[in-house]
């Protein structure tokens, strides 16, 4: 299994950690493995990771994240109330 990226916050990132109480291996295991990922519609290169996180309640997860060649850096966090697997 090949090694997995870096994953590094921004500071608005961090404050979404810290404010909203988010567990980082919820984070860390949406951007690795997401249930579903889209573009983000206004900002090229952006992908938006989904995840549904059963120690809470099952909500989904939102990671919007920016993926290079040497990690992947996570923009901001947090449950998507309105986010709908695509079918």
């Amino acid at each position: 299994m090949p090694d997995r990226k870096p994953v590094r916050f921004t500071r608005h990132a961090e404050d979404a950690i810290l404010e909203r109480e988010l567990d980082r291996a919820w984070i860390e295991s949406t951007v690795a493995e997401p249930e579903w990922v889209e573009g983000d519609p206004r900002r090229a290169g952006v992908e938006r990771r989904f995840r549904r996180i059963p120690e809470f309640g099952g909500r989904v997860l939102r990671v919007a994240c920016v993926e290079t060649e040497q990690d992947i850096r996570v923009l901001t966090v947090f449950f998507d109330r309105n986010a709908r697997e695509p079918t």
